[in-house]
């Protein structure tokens, strides 16, 4: 099967040329490298019927280095639906954790937005009982939250570049719609799937309106945008970092865990833990001269 391995750079001082060419070495790779932009991203193409053989003697040849490996099928790269988790992926905050910072509720709310990521307990549950300490809080508590929001490197390209491209854009979130919904609307996401808030009287009552976005909820949403825009999950990518988003990554033809908590970089075939989220363009074969602006 002609496979294409894509090494992308996590760092500028990497020197990535001469791990290219020593993977290249390593891996008997005949034909020239295909530079995606110049000592960021480069692929090789090769002919091989398992991937992980080449993955692991590429990995050990660049040993700990900031470079980000991704092997896959070289057919059908290019996808025509993203699926993006919002928190620690679109954006770098964890919002529930910026409210609790606002209402000095910060280590008691982190400690629990910690454990749900890793996967060690349920999210639901999890979520109800951070939203729970919120109740009785005024409403305005959350624009001072969204002022906050700072998205992650790449973000705005990566979106950008699929809708140009004429692929379908989503942001699933177990997060909220308040905060998502600002997001998708500033980067240009096609639809949002969020958990909301439940408001009484100005104020938080402590509650999230049902259903609550789960990670078994995230997958559906990917299967339906599939089939809504006529494709197949085998045609979507998708990006999260946490437990939450490992049934999302497994569904979508091409799954990649992002700076990923312990328990989603172990599940995820593919990971990006140095690049940043322009890596899910270069994972597609995306040159950088065809990046649009965001």
């Amino acid at each position: 099967m002609r496979m294409v391995l894509t090494l992308i750079a996590g760092a500028r001082d990497c020197r990535l040329h001469r791990h290219v060419a020593a993977v290249a070495a390593a891996l008997a790779v005949r034909l020239p490298p295909v530079w995606l932009a110049p000592a960021e991203a480069c692929d090789l193409v090769f002919d091989a019927s398992d991937p992980a053989a080449p993955a692991a003697a590429a990995r050990a040849v660049i040993g700990a280095g900031p470079v980000d490996i991704l092997i896959q099928p070289a057919a059908e790269r290019r996808k025509r639906l993203l699926v993006a988790d919002l928190e620690s992926t679109i954006i770098e905050n964890e919002m529930l954790d910026e409210l609790a910072l606002i209402l000095g509720l910060g280590p008691r709310v982190a400690a629990i937005t910690r454990r749900a990521m890793n996967g060690e307990i349920d999210f639901a549950a999890a979520l109800e009982a951070r939203v729970a300490l919120l109740a009785g809080v005024e409403a305005g508590v959350l624009d001072q939250a969204a002022a906050r929001i700072r998205l992650n490197s790449g973000a705005a390209a990566l979106v950008a570049t699929m809708r140009r491209a004429g692929a379908a854009t989503a942001l699933v979130t177990g997060g909220f719609t308040i905060f998502a919904e600002r997001v998708a609307s500033d980067l240009g996401f096609d639809h949002v799937v969020a958990n909301r808030l439940e408001v009484a009287g100005g104020r938080l009552t402590g509650k999230v309106v049902p259903p609550i976005v789960t990670g078994a909820g995230k997958r559906d949403a990917l299967r339906a945008f599939a089939a809504a825009n006529g494709i197949t999950p085998e045609q979507a990518i998708a990006v999260g970092d946490g437990a939450n988003d490992i049934a999302m990554l497994a569904a979508a033809g091409l799954g990649i865990a992002f700076r990923a908590k312990p328990a989603v970089a172990a599940a995820a075939r593919w990971r990006l833990d140095h690049a940043d989220l322009t890596g899910l363009l270069y994972a597609q074969g995306y040159r950088k001269a065809e990046f649009a602006a965001g």
